[in-house]
């Protein structure tokens, strides 16, 4: 992962570049910020910013330093397989994995796929749906905190830094925590534990006060990104609402609800934006430009948005999109969705 893929954020990339020149890393650091705004891919690009052996600098850019990409260093961190890059995050027992002793080191392996496929940017509970835990709680336990103590406390493999990654440490319980606080209080030389989270709320104030906290802004969503990604969803879902047959519709909210929190809200709020356009321009004689990739939909659905069940269908995406962030159940909040939004589209 290079500065360079990382959307918006170049104060903080730059501030972070800086202390690497300078000599000035912090032993201990908290990047905050929702997935969506990049926070695990600036640690990742972070880290191998560190360990690159030949990076670049333009005084002249907004972005004013980057790793090369192409050392050795930086491919071994790029793959998460760096001998001395080391990572925790919160899991749970699996089918795979069920014995009481189960640690992060258990699904590495997963974990480097999982950041892979999502390039980074995928939430807690893509991770959980990843492992196939939705319905249990993971969290960094106090084993974890164990083997962070002692990987850092053995010699570089490479003779540089030895470097822990902690994803999500609001989900470490007290045990861990506590198990912590002496390796973060006296760390050995050239260590960094960089810690990735969301809320510093949920962090005991013992971890808070010995770490360097640098925050990060939400990224808005690209909406002709999001359209790419949830014209297809979108339209399927739609022609369902009209047919109501039960096992199809029930294999498409299969797939809604297999989608994660955070892109199951950018869903839903790619579907309002599409509603609310439909309606505006509907309205006011204009054509709509929905741009799905299928024309017939594209003529057709601006017509059913309608004054007579415009506000029906955006009070029944709203209610969706209020129960998902409040961590209902994503298949009964969609399938609940699809019969509120099937009942309105018939109303035009």
């Amino acid at each position: 992962m290079q500065f360079k893929d990382i959307v918006g954020q170049r104060d903080v990339i730059n501030r972070l570049t800086e202390t690497v020149d300078s000599g000035r890393v912090s032993h201990a650091q908290l990047l905050l910020g929702p997935a969506s705004a990049g926070s695990l891919q600036m640690a990742l690009a972070y880290l191998q910013y560190l360990c690159c052996d030949h990076r670049q600098h333009f005084p002249e850019g907004d972005l004013r330093a980057d790793s090369c990409g192409v050392c050795p260093q930086c491919k071994k961190v790029a793959s998460l397989m760096h001998p001395d890059l080391h990572f925790v995050f919160p899991n749970a027992s699996t089918p795979r994995v069920s014995s009481s002793s189960y640690w992060s080191g258990d699904f590495a392996s997963e974990f480097r796929d999982f950041v892979a496929e999502r390039h980074a940017l995928g939430s807690l509970d893509e991770w959980y749906a990843f492992l196939g835990i939705e319905n249990k709680q993971g969290m960094i336990r106090e084993l974890d905190a164990a083997h962070i103590v002692q990987d850092l406390s053995l010699k570089s493999y490479e003779g540089g830094w030895k470097m822990m990654l902690v994803w999500m440490p609001e989900k470490m319980n007290l045990a861990a925590a506590n198990e912590l606080l002496k390796t973060l209080e006296e760390p050995t030389p050239r260590t960094l534990i960089m810690m990735v989270g969301e809320s510093d709320e949920r962090l005991l104030p013992t971890i808070r006060s010995r770490v360097q906290t640098v925050r990060l802004r939400p990224v808005e969503p690209d909406r002709r990104a999001a359209s790419a990604e949830f014209a297809a969803l979108l339209v399927e879902w739609l022609r369902l609402l009209f047919k109501l047959k039960m096992r199809e519709l029930s294999a498409e909210v299969d797939k809604l609800a297999a989608l994660g929190r955070e892109r199951q809200k950018q869903f839903l709020a790619y579907a309002l934006d599409v509603v609310r356009d439909c309606f505006l321009n509907t309205t006011a004689g204009r054509p709509v430009t929905i741009g799905s990739g299928d024309d017939k939909f594209d003529a057709s659905f601006p017509r059913m948005v309608t004054p007579n069940n415009v506000e029906l269908i955006q009070k029944a995406l709203d209610e969706a999109l209020f129960a998902i962030e409040r961590n209902a159940n994503a298949k009964i909040a969609f399938m609940q969705l699809s019969f509120s939004m099937s009942k309105a589209l018939k109303k035009r």
